[in-house]
């Protein structure tokens, strides 16, 4: 049973709020938590054998590899932000999260996506150079370079991100403090207060557009000249393996991109969407992705999986 202390606080700010977990499946909590669970575990062990295998052997410190770290970092951080609390309301029922806690939680989910959006369009660029301009590969992504991408990424986020904390801290909030979500992020927060919230959906609307919608369209681009000069490749096998790796990365990408344009138009327009439809893709797009990314980009890379059979047959 929930309590209902947190609705009788009329404070400016709350001292907390209540997450509700996802809208009419409260009695399937249990049953739905486990294959979450699962996926995180495959989540942490698949990111962190990436990130011990590329940091462990030399002979990998070169840029794909390095953006691959990049990925599995921040992999690591966007599930473990909402999944361990998600689970605490799935089988603890501890519905309960402090206003400051929510706010940071918001704070990283929305910075976190922002960063593995900028990266996802860094190892784009990676590949367009590779295959596109191989001549210049090693001289246009230097060590230098690739530190100074993964510090815009990592910047990018924080710099739009953090106005979505301002528009918060200057809402009231009077009397629902119940989120139906299973963690905090912007709109959700946002449409409990008793104010208007126009600035909040307008700069939410502009930066999903403008930053993460900027980002698709070069990605697009990238893989769309990719996909030309692959064409025009004398060799079938090697068409037929330029194919095969860059449309699992064109899915990956996908799996990432359409659930969380999904839950951001939903949360605007979608209001005939049901809420545990909303909330299930909300949820699938800050965890599959950490889940698909360490089988698409590491073990289908050859390097990567000679490592690990080889570390395996080691073990043996």
């Amino acid at each position: 049973m929930i309590s209902a202390s947190a609705s009788n606080d009329t404070a400016f700010h709350p001292s907390t709020f209540i997450l509700l977990g996802i809208p009419g499946m409260q009695d399937q909590h249990v049953w739905v938590a486990i294959p979450f669970c699962s996926m995180y575990i495959l989540a942490l062990v698949g990111n962190s054998a990436i990130l011990y295998i590329i940091l462990t052997d030399r002979s990998l410190h070169e840029p794909m590899y390095l953006f691959l770290c990049l990925l599995s970092v921040t992999d690591l951080v966007l599930c473990s932000t909402t999944l361990p609390k998600m689970l605490t309301i799935f089988w603890l029922r501890s519905h309960m999260i402090s206003y400051h806690g929510c706010l940071t939680q918001m704070f990283f989910v929305h910075t976190v996506f922002a960063t593995e959006s900028a990266v996802l369009l860094a190892m784009a660029f990676d590949r367009y150079v590779a295959i596109c301009r191989p001549l210049h590969y090693t001289s246009v992504l230097n060590a230098t370079v690739i530190g100074k991408i993964g510090l815009a990424c990592v910047a990018r986020g924080l710099l739009f991100v953090f106005p979505f904390v301002i528009l918060i801290e200057r809402l009231p909030f009077c009397g629902n403090h119940i989120i139906h979500h299973t963690y905090c992020e912007h709109m959700g927060i946002a449409k409990l207060a008793c104010a208007s919230i126009k600035p909040n959906t307008i700069y939410g609307l502009t930066v999903a557009l403008s930053v993460t919608g900027m980002d698709v369209i070069l990605i697009a681009t990238s893989y769309g000249l990719i996909l030309q000069a692959v064409l025009r490749l004398p060799s079938k096998d090697a068409q037929f393996r330029a194919f095969s790796t860059c449309g699992a990365h064109v899915c990956v990408i996908l799996v990432f991109y359409i659930p969380a344009f999904f839950s951001f138009f939903t949360h605007r327009f979608g209001h005939r969407v049901p809420p545990h439809v909303h909330i299930v893709l909300a949820n699938l797009y800050l965890l599959l992705p950490p889940v698909l990314n360490p089988l698409v980009y590491g073990i289908n890379t050859k390097q990567i999986r000679l490592k690990l059979f080889s570390c395996f047959m080691w073990r043996r």
